[in-house]
């Protein structure tokens, strides 16, 4: 068994930390850096600090520093970020795991760029559950083409700062191609005043901001006399930190490349 020597980007958050409380726990990985941007309030603590039980590593601003000893460094910050941590990664042969969304096309292109020189994954979501429900509304999509309305509903926490959640797209962009459409097209991403009748080729999005929602997605199928809810929801940021694992297990076997989970879990069709 390969062991994997990972660092960890935004370590100061709630996601980062999730992430070092994760890999503290794996067998077959150890946490040998931690990265936050200047200014964050944990630079210079151990990374471990929060847990009551420290790790040895420090968390720093500096790149050179916190990917000296990393084979691969997993990502869930903002696009800005991200793209710089990604071109210092292939140019460094680090792989990253990026769970980072709001990419626009000059970001995306970059990420496809990287994985020529080194293997990236990257998924709006890391959650195993997620990417199978992804499946089902391929499924779905397929055998409700004709006389059901589709619309998605996403909810999430307060400090998120894009809508709608990178999952949605996915999900939209999943059922669009499903069906022969192109989501840029059919997307209906807001609704007020006197809209008139929908479009039945139409996706709809709707998206709520509140409280400490992890992540709650429900695609809805509506038809004449019937309606099917597929729903997924987070109750632990957990989930996400075992899918960037398994995601990191599956790129131990990959050079280079650009990966979604799709691919770590053996679903593309």
């Amino acid at each position: 068994m390969t062991h994997m020597k990972i660092a960890v980007a935004g370590a100061s958050g709630r996601m980062g930390r999730m992430l070092i409380e994760t890999i503290l726990a794996a067998d077959d990985a150890s946490l040998v850096g931690a990265l936050d941007i200047a200014g964050a309030p944990g630079l210079g603590s151990d990374a471990a600090a929060f847990l009551g039980t420290p790790c040895g590593v420090t968390i720093t601003a500096d790149f050179s520093q916190a990917l000296a000893q990393a084979d691969f460094l997993i990502d869930f910050t903002r696009p800005e970020g991200t793209l710089q941590h990604l071109a210092y990664c292939a140019a460094h042969g680090v792989k990253m795991i990026i769970g980072t969304t709001g990419f626009d096309a000059a970001g995306k292109a970059a990420l496809k760029a990287a994985g020529e020189k080194v293997a990236v994954m990257c998924a709006p979501n890391m959650s195993v559950g997620v990417n199978v429900t992804m499946k089902l509304l391929e499924m779905a999509a397929k055998n409700f083409s004709q006389g059901y309305d589709i619309e998605i509903i996403e909810a999430h926490h307060r400090h998120k700062v894009d809508a709608p959640s990178g999952t949605a797209l996915q999900m939209g962009e999943v059922i669009a191609s499903a069906l022969g459409r192109d989501l840029k097209k059919v997307g209906v991403f807001a609704r007020e005043g006197v809209t008139g009748e929908r479009d039945p080729s139409s996706i709809g999005f709707a998206n709520i901001r509140g409280g400490d929602i992890v992540g709650d997605h429900t695609v809805l199928f509506a038809g004449i006399g019937e309606r099917i809810e597929i729903t997924h929801k987070s109750s632990s940021r957990v989930t996400y930190a075992h899918g960037s694992l398994r995601a990191a297990r599956f790129l131990v076997n990959q050079s280079t490349g650009l990966f979604d989970m799709q691919d770590v879990l053996g679903l593309r069709s």
